[in-house]
């Protein structure tokens, strides 16, 4: 079949950059090379203080790709992906180069309507428990795609992750550099990126079970203290190299489109994968092998968030031209 085109490449980038990433970096870039679509981590949005070794901007990149390999399979093209294909080229996350042409299958389909539906969710979740039959469907959208999903049942459970979570980011908060470089990502209403005031969750207060990111020193309003009990996951993969780490990516991203397909919100907690300490013991309390990369906060809300202003807008095409990222106001991670 004939190679990838600019209108290829278009809608995959399209798609790629409504990916979730830390404090809205979009540290991703996309470009033409042969008839291959190249995804590609841009180093100068990755976070020099709250993700030096590059973690969070692969996770968000192995995102990107999933949601530019939906893009291209409900056109009839999909892909054949190679992850991190150049050892010598660590800036190159995958390598995308035309498939058999087939019809989208319906889940593909689904989950690519979903795409630009999905959206953190920071505020307080309805009390409604996510049924055990969605529960299933997120377990196997991370296990199909090489990851894992351990959901957190009992307050047992969520106490100690409570705890390892306030922990990490009690850490986090001491640190002034840290605490500096997030403050440039916040109010960030340009199409630079970061996480304006509106899209933020209120201050935490001390009831609270989870932390939230202090990118606003809004209040919430009274009586909406956030739920006691939510459901919490825990995303992980069997090892933690570069390429699992772009794995846990797809996964992840494959996760939130599925919740977002069955009417579900999400948020992202990071602080204790952050903190070498706190993952540690994160990891050890689940009693897993493998590497955590990131938990999820999932259950019911208002899915129809307000959009935050276009991150960086797509420019350039041609084989070999790199594409500055995004199209349209999309939600912030």
């Amino acid at each position: 079949m004939n190679g990838y085109d600019d209108t290829d490449l278009l809608r995959a980038a399209s798609a790629g950059i409504r990916a979730p990433s830390l404090h809205n970096s979009q540290p991703w870039q996309f470009r033409l090379h042969g008839d291959a679509i190249e995804i590609l981590a841009d180093p100068s949005r990755q976070l020099q203080v709250a993700d030096s070794a590059g973690w969070a901007l692969r996770l968000a990149c192995g995102a990107a790709t999933y949601n530019a390999r939906l893009a291209l399979a409900v056109s009839g093209r999909p892909a054949d992906v190679l992850l991190a294909p150049d050892p010598s080229r660590p800036d190159l996350i995958a390598r995308l180069t035309p498939g058999r042409e087939r019809p989208p299958t319906y889940t593909e389909t689904d989950l690519f309507a979903a795409v630009a539906r999905r959206h953190s969710h920071r505020l307080p979740f309805w009390p409604d428990p996510v049924p055990a039959d969605v529960r299933v469907r997120l377990i196997e959208a991370a296990r199909s795609e090489h990851a894992w999903l351990d959901l957190l049942v009992g307050m047992t459970a969520l106490t100690g992750f409570s705890e390892i979570a306030h922990s990490a980011d009690r850490v986090l908060r001491r640190d002034l550099h840290y605490q500096a470089e997030m403050i440039t990502w916040a109010e960030a209403d340009t199409a630079s990126g970061g996480v304006p005031s509106r899209a933020a969750a209120p201050v935490t207060e001390h009831q609270d079970l989870l932390p939230q990111r202090a990118f606003t020193d809004r209040q919430r309003a009274t009586g909406r203290d956030y739920e006691p009990e939510p459901l919490v996951a825990i995303l992980g993969v069997a090892t933690d190299r570069r390429l699992d780490q772009i794995i846990a990516g797809q996964a992840l991203q494959k996760v939130l489109l599925t919740a977002t397909d069955a009417g579900l919100s999400t948020s992202m907690i990071s602080q204790p994968i952050e903190v070498p300490a706190a993952r540690d013991q994160l990891r050890r309390s689940l009693g897993r092998s493998g590497y955590p990369q990131l938990a999820l906060r999932i259950g019911y809300g208002q899915q129809a968030g307000r959009p935050t202003p276009p991150p960086r807008p797509v420019g350039g095409s041609g084989a070999g031209r790199r594409m500055p990222t995004v199209l349209t106001a999309v939600p912030p991670r």
